[in-house]
């Protein structure tokens, strides 16, 4: 199944400590999941482990996509592919602007899929960047600045997506998106993934809170709990955490094992 990330009794550890204890999930293009989940479920180290952060280490489990085992390649092999993250905390790196950051990446993604392309030609480079810059409510001269150095959170956040808009992956996971933002720029990042989003890519979106949920609508709704999937369904799961909190998962799941 070519069209889908496949996830496979993942476990991982962290330091030791287990922290993803057997996640199974399938994304396919064309749907957007959400996840949900308190503080410390193993949402994050779910999207850290899918673009190959060295810090944490899988003891079984696969991750299929595209007929591969994406577990076994470097993180710039699983981009090429066309896996794609979002940070919760975007990192700032001085001395890069964020035209060349954006047109240097496009650039190695497009020579990845034809070794013969010569890259994308400035004049067209800037009008794809001023088009996705004016999509997410930015100044032209936003693409003038160092990446992220200086950034309030809510320019970082919009920068993700800015990514996202520019390079077109196939599969995108969305850390935390919404974190920092006010209800505004909740609003303009969520109008950006819509824009986005379509057959071509699926997106698993990672959200402690339903409210970005009110302007991306997911097809299916899951919650992790103790490094497990423990509920899905669909859009109005998440309205019923949003009412109900946590604590059930607490109360329902605290005696079962934990590894």
């Amino acid at each position: 199944m070519e069209d889908a990330l496949i996830i496979r009794d993942l476990h991982v550890r962290v330091e030791g400590k287990p922290v993803l204890r057997g996640v199974d999930l399938t994304v396919r293009k064309g749907e957007i999941h959400a996840l949900m989940g308190p503080n410390g479920s193993g949402k994050t180290t779910l999207a850290y482990v899918l673009m190959g952060h060295p810090a944490y280490t899988v003891e079984r489990g696969e991750v299929l996509w595209k007929g591969q085992n994406v577990l076994e390649l470097p993180p710039d092999e699983r981009a090429h592919l066309g896996l794609f993250l979002a940070f919760q905390y975007p990192v700032a790196v001085p001395g890069v602007t964020v035209a060349n950051f954006l047109r240097t990446a496009l650039n190695e993604r497009r020579k990845r899929l034809n070794p013969e392309d010569k890259g994308i030609p400035i004049p067209e480079f800037r009008k794809l960047l001023r088009e996705k810059l004016a999509m997410l409510g930015l100044e032209e001269s936003f693409a003038t600045r160092y990446v992220n150095d200086g950034f309030s959170g809510g320019e970082k956040k919009r920068l993700e997506i800015l990514q996202m808009a520019v390079l077109q992956p196939e599969m995108a996971i969305l850390d935390e998106t919404d974190s920092g933002l006010d209800i505004d720029g909740v609003r303009t990042v969520a109008e950006g993934i819509n824009r986005i989003f379509g057959p071509h890519m699926g997106i698993l979106l990672i959200t402690h809170y339903q409210r970005i949920l009110n302007y991306v609508k997911p097809h299916f709704v899951h919650v992790m709990y103790n490094g497990r999937i423990v509920a899905s369904g669909g859009p109005e799961l998440a309205l019923e955490l949003e009412e109900k909190g946590y604590e059930w998962l607490r109360e329902q799941f605290a005696e079962q094992p934990t590894a």
